[in-house]
């Protein structure tokens, strides 16, 4: 009997147990509006926000102004991108195209970065240069607005890879190959004269030596043909800094097709959607095209203070309205659906689109509302953490790598 005793009350506790009904996974409570919101509030300043596009520096050397402080003109200041969780603006060094010809680019790119260095130095308790992924992480730690630096315009490196070099240690971690017309390095895709068909034989060096001293190869801006080269030839993963879907805009090449974001998600890239309302909606894109050649055809300064009321008058005369920040929710999802949720950012281009932002999208201050809108649509706190800043910090982190094994290999 002794033998059969365990047998007897293993087979008591199986059928006592089996008369326990389990205890259900509990239901998640549907959060009420004003819950989304402040849950989209809370995780916009626990969260990393990169954007890889504001251009604070050419908008001050437009028109001064104190960005430690709230400020009256443009879409970015401590104010706000505190207000918004803004942690890792990439500061854009932009020079523009005309500088191509008459020299003086190298020049002002480090001008530009001069400022952004000012900032630090006037500002220390509010922001700090970021020249790596680990800087953005101490920085963010420490309440600091980190401020990395992307290159808008590879003009200022005046044929000269030392000069690659140069900016690399002044802290430049992006460069966007070209701007609005070809140049020594690419063409562009808002340039019809295709000079080199993609990159020149110097261009294939640039992308060379940017893999290995770990500088980031910013694909916005650059021709079709341009973009694919690049994906080629490139070792470390490549970005678009501030592009958006031409899924949308058909026809229009500055955004990116779907078989580019495609290439792009295999060579382990994000695209960074841009938030002005041409990049987001074709209508606009198409109005908007009309505006800026009557700002052209009279020689109007689109960033002075004329300028800025020209514009308002023509969107006005010209009923032009802004696209939602719906628009920019889609273009995100578009990507998503295409190639999965590890290949999509932000690339605001705050202070460089002008009076073009969407409604509910028109400073730093703003992210949140991009994060409701995510959470709305049934996105995981996981997602919105990678689309915020966690997939650009893991590009720039593989680029960092790449960089690290091509200069051993080398040594």
């Amino acid at each position: 009997m002794k033998s059969f005793t365990p047998i007897l009350f293993a087979l008591i506790f199986n059928f006592l147990a089996c008369q326990q009904k389990p205890t259900p996974n509990p239901i998640p409570k549907a959060l009420s509006d004003a819950e989304l919101k402040e849950k989209a509030n809370r995780l916009a300043h626990e969260f990393i926000i990169v954007d890889t596009h504001v251009d604070v520096p050419y908008r001050l050397q437009e028109k001064m102004a104190d960005i430690s402080q709230r400020t009256d003109d443009g879409n970015f200041d401590y104010v706000r991108a505190k207000a918004g969780g803004l942690n890792a603006p990439f500061m854009s060094i932009y020079v523009p195209a005309d500088y191509e010809a008459k020299g003086g680019a190298k020049k002002l790119a480090d001008k530009l970065i001069d400022m952004v260095e000012k900032f630090e130095k006037d500002s220390p308790d509010k922001f700090a240069v970021a020249k790596s992924v680990a800087d953005v992480q101490a920085q963010f730690a420490k309440g600091l607005i980190s401020l990395p630096m992307g290159m808008e315009n590879g003009s200022p490196i005046e044929s000269k890879l030392e000069n690659l070099r140069h900016f690399y240690d002044r802290g430049i971690r992006y460069i966007t190959l070209a701007h609005s017309k070809s140049n020594h390095i690419s063409d562009s895709s808002y340039d019809s004269n295709r000079r080199w068909k993609g990159l020149s034989p110097f261009g294939k060096e640039v992308v060379a030596e940017m893999n290995r001293l770990g500088i980031m190869i910013d694909v916005s801006h650059v021709s079709d043909l341009t973009f694919y080269q690049v994906i080629r030839l490139s070792q470390a993963p490549v970005i678009a800094s501030h592009s958006s879907c031409r899924h949308f805009t058909p026809g229009w090449e500055r955004n990116m097709d779907d078989e580019m974001i495609k290439a792009l998600a295999k060579n382990g890239g994000v695209i960074n959607i841009n938030f002005g309302s041409s990049f987001l909606n074709d209508s606009i894109r198409v109005a908007e095209d009309k505006m800026w050649k009557y700002i052209q055809a009279n020689k109007i300064n689109p960033n002075s203070d004329a300028g800025k009321a020209a514009l308002k008058k023509f969107r006005i005369e010209n009923n032009i309205g802004y696209a939602g920040i719906s628009d920019v929710i889609a273009h995100i999802d578009h990507v998503i659906k295409l190639v999965g949720v590890d290949h999509v950012g932000f690339g605001s281009d705050f202070d460089g689109v002008g009076d073009t932002l969407p409604t509910g999208l028109k400073s730093v201050a703003d992210y949140p509302n991009i994060i409701y809108e995510l959470l709305k649509k049934g996105y995981s706190d996981e997602d919105i953490q990678k689309i915020c800043s966690g997939n650009l910090l893991r590009v720039w982190s593989e680029v960092e790598k790449v960089a690290q094994k091509l200069r051993a290999s080398n040594d």
